[in-house]
């Protein structure tokens, strides 16, 4: 029986293949590869798309979030609060612009930032807050208001989702996207985004994506060589004129899979935090033994994984921040019974009825 991926890539090339092949075509007449007219066409349909004033296209989705964090000039000596439950990037983007992360732990139901805690670690060094749309749905951004403390949206996995309406990227002060290729909006290398309604925001992320320079050969300041390629940006507007719909696939699929498992009590199904209306860029599960049922369904052929094995704390990257085990206990909790099960678009009633009954056999 043929194996079913995490995520198949190969079917949607198929259903944008003509017209980026076009676009292609365009970009190579015109060798216009750096800063071509499709760039900018992209960053204008995708801050339509999501509802915000600016969009800068930069290189790839970390760059976006430390770009995002120095357009508020935050640097050395400063803190920044986000969740133990994400994925290194964005710890690694505060990092780089030489804050300090501050680490707090998720809520048990969500897996998203426990807004308590993020509220409680907010201190006199802290320069911005960065929630993260963990899986494809919003954290709860606004629990965060009223601190004075800018918020910048780790906004990598949920485009096109919504909270109360608004969409994502457009709930904090400043927005970063990544558009590599697994994500719902996903290009043909790295690539991503900073989203802001403040022009000042975005003109100061526009300027240090390009060596600090307003004009050719002059630098108000150093900078960085992080800019979205036209190749990819011809890519992403193919793409995001389907988004939606493919948005939509990936809810009826969600759907079906709780469906699935609504008579499995060994498997625990994603809790949907009231208010959000998520894009399910993964479908996460928990399971006891989870490692023993993961090797199960890749052997059976499922594309199953695990988004993420182990809490930033306990990498070697961040083991200068000092947190033993245990100080985290959701988090370390959840990264030993969660499972991502095959979810895209194009994925099959017959290919989900697969993976359950595969996953059934294993959790029994």
């Amino acid at each position: 029986m043929p194996g079913i991926p995490l995520v198949d890539l190969a079917v949607q090339h198929d259903q944008v293949a003509d017209e980026v092949a076009l676009g292609w075509a365009e970009v190579l007449k015109a060798t216009s590869f750096v800063g071509g007219p499709q760039v900018s066409a992209f960053e204008q349909e995708f801050a339509e798309f999501c509802r915000v004033a600016h969009c800068v296209g930069v290189g790839n989705g970390t760059d976006a979030v430390e770009l995002a964090l120095r357009a508020l000039r935050i640097g050395p000596g400063d803190e920044c609060v986000l969740p133990a439950n994400t994925f290194i990037a964005t710890a690694e983007a505060v990092a780089r612009t030489g804050a300090k992360p501050v680490l707090v732990d998720c809520d048990p139901e969500t897996a998203l930032l426990d807004a308590d805690a993020a509220r409680a670690a907010v201190g006199p060094r802290t320069r911005a807050i960065v929630p993260v749309h963990l899986y494809g749905q919003p954290a709860p951004v606004e629990l965060l208001d009223g601190l004075g403390v800018p918020v910048v949206e780790d906004a990598a996995q949920a485009q096109g989702a919504r909270r109360h309406g608004v969409s994502a990227g457009g709930l904090g002060d400043l927005a970063a996207t990544s558009f590599y290729p697994g994500k719902n909006l996903g290009a043909y290398g790295d690539a991503g985004a900073v989203l802001t309604c403040d022009a000042e925001f975005a003109e100061r992320v526009r300027l240090l994506r390009a060596h600090g320079s307003p004009r050719k050969y002059e630098h108000a300041e150093l900078g960085f060589n992080s800019r979205l390629d036209t190749l990819q940006a011809v890519v992403l507007s193919a793409k995001l004129r389907r988004l939606d719909g493919w948005n939509a696939a990936r809810r009826a699929a969600a759907v079906r899979y709780d469906a699935l498992l609504a008579d499995l009590p060994e498997v625990r199904r994603p809790v949907v935090l009231p208010g959000n209306e998520p894009v399910w860029h993964l479908y996460v599960v928990r399971v006891a033994e989870r490692d023993r049922v993961l090797a199960q369904l890749n052997a059976e052929g499922i594309g199953a994984g695990v988004h993420y094995p182990t809490p930033l704390h306990l990498t070697g990257a961040f083991g200068s921040l000092g947190h033993a085990a245990g100080s985290f206990p959701v988090t370390e909790r959840l990264a030993g019974e969660i499972l991502s099960l095959p979810l895209f678009p194009e994925i099959t009633a017959a290919q989900q009825e697969r993976v359950i009954d595969v996953l059934s056999e294993a959790v029994r």
